[in-house]
């Protein structure tokens, strides 16, 4: 079944589910994530003692010594939940049928992420892609904070591209080409940290902060950017030129923006 089929059935769904359900009590947040479980390594100082088997904290409580920690989530198989939601709409179980909506969509989101990982460049002005922080994240049901983020490497250079929804960065971009904000910025001439500019034929914001380098912002549309941030990069135009190496137009399309 094609994607756009399958939004399809899960749009006419929704309406069934809402319909006979609309004083149902909501149901949890999504929490499930699809991303690289990171395992941190604890220290301590002069002043902390090494935990051991056993031992307790000032309150006289124990101190956690075991466990092996969350195993990654499986994304959700499409079909399946498709099919739940259909049996589950079937037998009046709407909440359930929401539910299995929410977890297709959500695999859905997560399909169209590894998609676009997938068309990224393997290397961008001689930095190799890190494949090992590749990340496609879906925090939440109908394309609220879909996030796709890559990482390159050489040396003390890198570049790390995030791609979807970013409410942080899409106020700062509305700020800046949407009002008299980016005027104000323009007139503080060659000291300015933030500017305008365009990469390819799209509008586009570029930043520089000298602890964190070179940030480059290109709207895609009407919830979808695209944020190059760039550290220990020489130039502006050696960000831009980074930049110009991704397919923009491709990545566009297939998150299906106009």
């Amino acid at each position: 079944m094609c994607l756009l089929k399958k939004c399809t059935l899960l749009s006419i769904l929704c309406v069934l589910c809402f319909s006979y359900n609309s004083n149902a009590q909501l149901l949890k947040k999504l929490k499930d994530k699809v991303n690289n479980a990171v395992n941190g390594n604890s220290s301590t100082n002069s002043n902390q003692t090494t935990s051991t088997a056993g031992s307790t904290n000032s309150s006289g409580s124990p101190t956690n010594t075991k466990g092996g920690g969350l195993t990654n989530t499986t994304p959700p198989d499409v079909n399946q939940q498709i099919a739940d939601a259909e049996k589950s709409q079937a037998s009046g179980n709407y909440s359930d049928a929401r539910y299995s909506i929410q977890q297709a969509l959500m695999g859905i989101e997560l399909q169209i992420g590894k998609e676009v990982l997938q068309s990224l460049p393997a290397t961008v002005s001689g930095l190799q892609k890190d494949t090992t922080q590749n990340k496609v994240m879906s925090t939440q049901w109908g394309w609220n904070n879909l996030t796709i983020q890559s990482v390159y490497k050489k040396a003390d250079q890198q570049l790390t591209v995030t791609i979807g929804n970013n409410t942080v960065y899409s106020g700062f971009v509305d700020l800046y080409f949407n009002n008299a904000g980016y005027m104000q910025t323009q007139s503080n001439g060659n000291n300015q940290n933030v500017k305008q500019t365009k990469i390819k034929s799209y509008r586009a914001l570029i930043t520089y902060d000298e602890s964190k380098g070179y940030t480059l912002l290109v709207q895609l549309g009407q919830s979808s950017l695209i944020v190059w941030e760039c550290v220990n990069f020489a130039t502006e135009q050696d960000v831009m030129n980074a930049a110009n190496a991704f397919d923009i137009d491709g990545i566009k399309k297939m998150l299906g923006e106009q």
